[in-house]
């Protein structure tokens, strides 16, 4: 983590047009957290996770929504899915899967390979309609 930041993001995408190679990048504050589409909030209660609105096609979120507060020492795990359409000038379909681990915590390399959750919110649907996918326990807290 750089001296001094409270908020690190590490960005790690797999593109299809790159053959699925993972690339990654280490960011830290604020800017760096809502370039990759979130917020965070101190609160009394904690560190509330939201996830800012996306130019999905599906599901359609334009919202902000709260993905889960974190009290100190907890981590939390969101996942997510969704299907673009790309602009009127360039127009092509193309998903995102999210996974997105938070901690309230010391950092440590471990911490999202070794630790359960203690809040896992799956909000991963079908992209052409019908029910949502319930393959995880959901504890948005």
């Amino acid at each position: 983590m750089p001296a001094g930041e409270t908020l690190v993001v590490h960005d790690v995408l797999a593109d299809e047009a790159d053959g699925y190679r993972p690339a990654s990048s280490v960011g830290s504050g604020v800017q760096a957290v809502r370039a990759v589409g979130l917020r965070v909030d101190l609160t009394a209660d904690g560190v509330v996770i939201k996830r800012l609105p996306a130019g999905a096609a599906y599901p359609a979120w334009r919202t902000s929504y709260r993905m889960f507060t974190l009290r100190p020492g907890q981590y939390g795990r969101f996942r997510a899915n969704f299907r673009f359409t790309g602009c009127a000038c360039s127009a092509r379909w193309y998903y995102e899967a999210w996974t997105v681990h938070v901690a309230s915590a010391s950092p440590r390399p471990d911490l999202f390979l070794s630790a359960v959750a203690d809040r896992d919110v799956d909000q991963r649907v079908h992209l052409y309609g019908g029910p949502a996918r319930r393959t995880a326990r959901q504890r948005p807290a």
